[in-house]
């Protein structure tokens, strides 16, 4: 007699989808609505729409590299991307606490890549100040992926209650 398989958590790829649909539709937005590196605020003194870009990853590092970076992100967000999605194949279903973060990185890698192969860089328009400091500007992509990382990092240090058995 063979086992039924238990579903796996790749149904949680939907949500990298709407991830990635919301992150384009935004940047959308971004692209056909706002000037170019002008604030419009949003919260007086705190949070402003900023419509800039990114060559680079997080913080524009290595945004300076000439174009080898642009591929370089590609090929490390696809690889990272599809080594969640096999990791995703043999996670149960209803592991929530690893499925989820898992599919928030997978959305936000993917968003940005779309980003680098169609722009050449990533736009970026969330942007967060308080008095004259500024938090680089993001985006929901970088959200997701921000989020998912938390996320992974929280729940493999705080794995939560398993089901252990009962004491004798």
């Amino acid at each position: 007699m063979t086992a039924t398989p238990k579903p796996n958590a790749l149904i949680w790829l939907l949500l990298s989808a709407i991830v990635i649909v919301l992150d384009q539709l935004t940047k959308w937005w971004v692209l056909t609505s706002l000037p170019e590196y002008t604030p419009v605020p949003v919260i007086e003194g705190f949070w402003n729409w900023y419509r800039t870009y990114n060559t680079g990853a997080a913080f524009s590092f290595l945004a300076g590299g000439g174009g080898w970076q642009k591929w370089f992100f590609t090929v490390l967000g696809i690889g990272i991307s599809g080594l969640l999605a096999v990791w995703l194949s043999k996670t149960p279903r209803g592991d929530w606490r690893t499925a989820l973060p898992f599919a928030l990185v997978i959305g936000g890698a993917l968003g940005n890549i779309i980003d680098r192969q169609v722009h050449g860089h990533v736009v970026d328009f969330i942007q967060w100040h308080w008095r004259d400091h500024y938090w680089p500007a993001f985006n929901i992509a970088d959200c997701a992926v921000v989020g998912g990382a938390i996320g992974i990092a929280l729940f493999g240090l705080f794995p939560g209650r398993r089901d252990r058995p009962a004491p004798p």
